[in-house]
């Protein structure tokens, strides 16, 4: 096996390109050789906000959940869950401006557009596996997205 080099300058321009894009993390390969640069993820704690109380839903209804919520859940095992298939920002609707793909509560198709992962510039959409309802959306518009990261529940 032959002596893998570091190209510190290299490692240094993807980790400017992580700063830049603010993705999580980039990794190449060519051949047997691989190279990650990851940022540490951090987590900020967000500000208690004033309690209210929230309308009950009915039965079997449909829950948007609020991103601190969502952040405490763990749907990486979620039979249902639609996961990311790369490293990217999310965008929930074709541009900005444009209605969103899908809400909550809706019914989609195999196949259908749920969201777009924007990867080195280039937009790929995210499309239902099987035919469900949309139960719960877990990304943000403009989210940055991790591979494998839960995206969405279509039961």
């Amino acid at each position: 096996m032959a002596k893998f080099e570091m190209d510190t300058d290299f490692i240094r321009k993807l980790a400017a390109i992580l700063e830049e894009t603010n993705l999580g993390e980039i990794e190449l390969a060519d051949g047997e050789r691989r190279i990650r640069v990851a940022r540490p993820k951090t987590v900020v704690a967000p500000a208690a906000a004033p309690s209210a109380v929230a309308p009950m839903a009915g039965a079997g209804a449909p829950v948007a959940m609020g991103p601190a919520a969502l952040a405490s859940a763990d749907y990486s095992s979620h039979p249902a869950a639609v996961k990311s298939p790369m490293v990217g920002t999310a965008y929930l609707s074709p541009e900005p401006g444009k209605p969103v793909f899908v809400n909550v509560g809706d019914k989609v198709n195999a196949g259908q557009t749920l969201l777009i992962i924007e990867a080195m510039k280039t937009f790929n959409p995210i499309k239902a596996a099987k035919a469900g309802t949309v139960t719960q959306i877990l990304v943000e518009d403009k989210q940055p997205v991790e591979f494998g990261e839960p995206l969405m529940i279509v039961e």
